[in-house]
This record gives C-alpha cells, structure tokens and sequence, in this order.
C-alpha cells in the first residue's frame, strides 16, 4: 500500500522524502505548477492606499514571495503603521524576513476560522482590509470580514495552473503503484483530481483513505464520495506526516 502526494513542488518532494525516510511508500504528482498573478502591477497601489491601523493579510507563502519581488523590481516597501496577519507560522516567518513590523498569525489551525479569531480582527468596522492570495481561494475569509464592516480587496499575486494529464494512463499507474491514500491541500485540487480520473476508475478512487488539511475541505470531499477521510492538524508537511502516521 502507497501514498499519492499531489501538493506542489518543491513542497510535495518534500514530504515524500520525509515519508520514504520512515520507511513509507510514497509518490508525487502535483496537479498544479505556479506563475505570477495578474494583480501584481497593482500591488504598490493598493499598498500605498492603506490608512494607518488598516491591515495586510498573507494568504500563503507564494502569495508573499511575488510580493515582496514585485516590490523589489518597483523599489518599493511595505508601509508601515498598517498591521501585518498571516494564515500561519511559515508565511509569517517569511514575511518576517522582509519587514520590520509585527505579523500575527494563529497559533493553532492554519485556516481562516482560526485567522478571524486574532484581536487584529475584531474590530474592523471602516478599515481597509487587503488580502494577498493566488487566483481564488479566501472567499470566505472576505466574505465574513466584510460582514464586520471591513472594505476588503483581493490582490492576485500569483496563479495556480492546472497540469494537464492523461487521467486514464496515471490511474493505471497508481494502481500499480498500490496506492490507497491521497494527500490533498486543496478543495481546488480535490475537484481537479476528481474531474481528472475516468468514471471507470472513479470507484477506485473513492475508496482511497483521503488525508485533508480542513474540515471545510473533508466536507467537500465527502459530498463527492469519499468515505474515508483524515483531517490533519494543520496544511504544513509535518501536521501531514503525523495524520498519514495515524491511519
């Protein structure tokens, strides 16, 4: 029996080396590859619109290194007097890196339930909100601060493009291959995967042990089939590793 990783590189690599080292069977094939956003060009505008105590809100860790390169390319910097959020511990760290201001995060789940219960976030009647993210995703992070009062916009700092496959020839592969539990991060991805493999494996596929990163996400895969899956703790590599030890 085998694990199908489908997170993209350089981070599904990863943790299929972290899986083999403890004697696992595991295989990558990422469903998407990244490129830049189409919101980048505006960055340093939305930027220099924000008030002071308005907020900035890093999605991921993408989403922050094309910022921070755009930024570059323009000589620009991030303002300061906003407050700086992130959706968790490693994006933080990264922006950390190019700024010398505070940037919370949650301390638990990496999620946007988790991220509206930061103080930051409870008073956000009249300010500006700006969220950096890829092409979607968030949706429910802006539509629950707006409800607060908040003006929110959405900057796409980088896209995330399907990889196009031959859905038949890789579930044959993964049948031979024995694989029997899927990581996925992504209600995209989880869609992409499903669309991807023929009806005639689609059984199959339903059957795997599926290992998530939210219940928002485990909900969605329930509803189009699946019958077994593990949450984990949190999106990063080692929240994985740990669920995939449990099952």
């Amino acid at each position: 029996m085998s694990i199908l990783v489908t997170r993209p590189s350089p981070f599904g690599e990863l943790l299929v080396q972290q899986l083999i080292e403890q004697g696992m069977d595991a295989y990558h094939t990422p469903l998407i590859t990244f490129g830049p956003g189409n919101d980048l060009n505006k960055l340093p505008r939305y930027l220099a619109a924000l008030n002071p105590e308005d907020i900035v809100i890093a999605a991921s860790q993408h989403a922050v290194h094309n910022a921070q390169h755009q930024l570059a390319l323009e000589n620009n910097s991030w303002p300061a007097n906003v407050n700086y959020l992130a959706i968790g511990y490693k994006t933080a760290s990264i922006l950390k890196t190019h700024i010398p201001y505070p940037v919370g995060y949650p301390q638990g789940r990496e999620t946007s339930e988790e991220l509206l219960k930061l103080p930051q976030l409870q008073q956000v009647a009249g300010k500006k909100v700006l969220i950096l993210r890829g092409n979607g995703g968030r949706e429910f992070l802006a539509e629950a601060l707006h409800k607060l009062g908040a003006d929110v916009t959405f900057c796409e700092c980088y896209q995330r493009n399907m990889i196009n496959y031959d859905g038949g020839a890789l579930c044959q592969r993964w049948q031979k291959l024995n694989v029997d539990k899927l990581v996925m991060t992504s209600g995209e991805m989880l869609q992409q995967l499903y669309d991807l493999v023929p009806v005639n494996y689609r059984q199959w596929l339903l059957n795997c042990h599926l290992v998530v990163v939210s219940e928002r996400l485990a909900a969605n895969a329930l509803a189009l089939g699946w019958k077994q899956c593990q949450i984990a703790d949190n999106a990063d590599n080692d929240a994985l590793f740990r669920a995939l030890q449990q099952i």
